[in-house]
């Protein structure tokens, strides 16, 4: 994983399953995905949920939810703080991932978000995490598979 400064998860195999990444490239790229989802299992299961149509009720839940709005503005500013620890870069100030704080455009970073910093922060992430199933439960990332 390119820019790659931590584990940011490790889901119940012991396998990373989250990595935070530098907000700037080694290449000088900018890179306002800070926690990114890098479990195979994981990632497929955060898919199906999107392609079930989870993000686009989320996002309406936003325009009539003053209180989810709130709490998903402040995961936005979770996510900016965090990343600023690691670093400044001017091309993505104020940017955050995932569509935040006004609209839902990709799971898999507000899942990652909620998984590497604990439930209660990202309030959209968390609601996705408990919609997914066990994704290391039948084969674990780290269990051999016998041929």
């Amino acid at each position: 994983m390119r820019g790659m400064v931590a584990v940011g998860h490790r889901c119940p195999c012991g396998e990373p399953d989250v990595v935070v990444t530098a907000p700037r490239l080694p290449g000088g790229t900018p890179f306002p995905t800070t926690f990114y989802a890098t479990c195979p299992r994981l990632t497929g299961a955060v898919s199906t949920l999107e392609s079930e149509g989870m993000m686009r009720a989320m996002t309406e839940r936003l325009g009539t939810d003053a209180e989810l709005r709130s709490a998903y503005a402040a995961a936005h500013e979770d996510y900016l703080a965090r990343r600023s620890a690691l670093g400044y870069v001017a091309e993505i100030d104020g940017i955050s991932a995932g569509g935040m704080p006004d609209r839902v455009k990709c799971l898999h970073v507000l899942v990652a978000h909620a998984l590497s910093v604990g439930p209660g922060v990202n309030p959209l992430g968390d609601e996705a995490l408990a919609a997914l199933p066990e994704w290391w439960a039948d084969h674990p990332c780290s269990e051999t598979l016998e041929p």
